[in-house]
Order: structure tokens, then sequence, then C-alpha cells
């Protein structure tokens, strides 16, 4: 059955009967996980970027130039009373976090994409964010027995905890055992 935002809300109602693991920290670019390694149910949160205001100016110039992204007096008099990070200034540093702890440079094979993505709350210059991914689903791909495909739930959050962006995202992941077809 494909996740839904409600299926989600129904997860986490019945999350005490999934072990859950968290990891904090370390980079795991160049450790050796596999498609075995992303076991539904488990949560790992990591990372932290600071969000700096000549990021989000350089970001909002070059990639999402409006006014509350990219001029402070003109931010200072929108309903953010100060300037704000891109949603995809965001999503780009999410992604950053993704590649340095969540994916393995031994097996991340790409993505066909995400869904889903959602700007939950402004990130304001200042801002300090973390990653909480959950593996959703993972299976077997039946047309490539080498990979398989990881479904996760991504969430970027703030230095309150308070969720600034969510997604689904789906991955090709190789595997460490090719599966008989």
């Amino acid at each position: 059955m494909p996740w839904a935002w409600t299926s989600w809300k129904n997860y986490w109602g019945n999350r005490r009967q999934v072990e859950i693991r968290i990891k904090y920290g370390k980079d795991n670019v160049g450790a050796d996980r596999y498609f075995e390694d992303y076991i539904p149910g488990t949560v790992e949160q990591f990372g932290a970027v600071s969000v700096d205001e000549g990021d989000i100016v350089a970001f909002g110039n070059q990639f999402d130039p409006q006014p509350f992204h990219i001029d402070a007096k003109a931010a200072a008099d929108s309903e953010f009373g100060s300037l704000i990070a891109s949603g995809w200034h965001t999503a780009s540093l999410t992604m950053g976090m993704l590649a340095r702890h969540y994916f393995s440079s031994a097996s991340s094979l790409g993505s066909p994409g995400v869904t889903e993505l959602r700007w939950l709350q402004p990130v304001y210059p200042g801002s300090r964010l973390f990653v909480r991914v959950t593996v959703i689903e993972a299976r077997r791909s039946r047309s490539k027995p080498d990979r398989g495909i990881v479904e996760s739930f991504v969430q970027t959050l703030n230095q309150n905890h308070e969720v600034v962006l969510d997604l689904k995202a789906a991955n090709f992941i190789r595997c460490r055992q090719v599966s008989a077809s």
C-alpha cells in the first residue's frame, strides 16, 4: 500500500511497536551501508548547519530573488519581519545533511524524486537546522536485483525543534547481497 500522510499519522500512533534507533552526528559518507541496513521504522537524527544571513541573500539572489530573501529592509516590512531563507535553500541544506549523514557513497544510486515537499516554518538568519529521517519502506527492485528502493520521511527541524520542512523521498540503494531472480 502506498504511503500517505494519513498513514504517517497512524504510524506514529503505533510507534511503541517499532524498534526506533536514533543516531546523532557522525558522517556516513564512505560507510559500508547498503539497502539491507535501511530497516523500516528506524529513525535517525543528525546534522546541524547554521543558516547565515549572507548565505540567505546569496542563495536568494541566485535562485529565488524575492524581496524577503534578498533585501533586509523589504523583509523587515514583510509578514516575516526579517530576512528568511528560501524554501529551496532549506531543501538544499537538508540534502547536504542527507548526503553527509544518511546516504553511503558505497551504495547510493540516486533518487527518482521526492513528494509532499512542504515548508512549514520560516528559517531565519542564525537558525541552526538538523534532520530527522524515518525509514518508511524498503523493498527490493523487481527489475534490478542489485538494488532496492528505500522510502523515507524526512523532517528538517530548527534549534527549537520546530519542523521547518518535511518531505517523502524515494532512493535507489545498492544491495549488499544480490537476490536470485
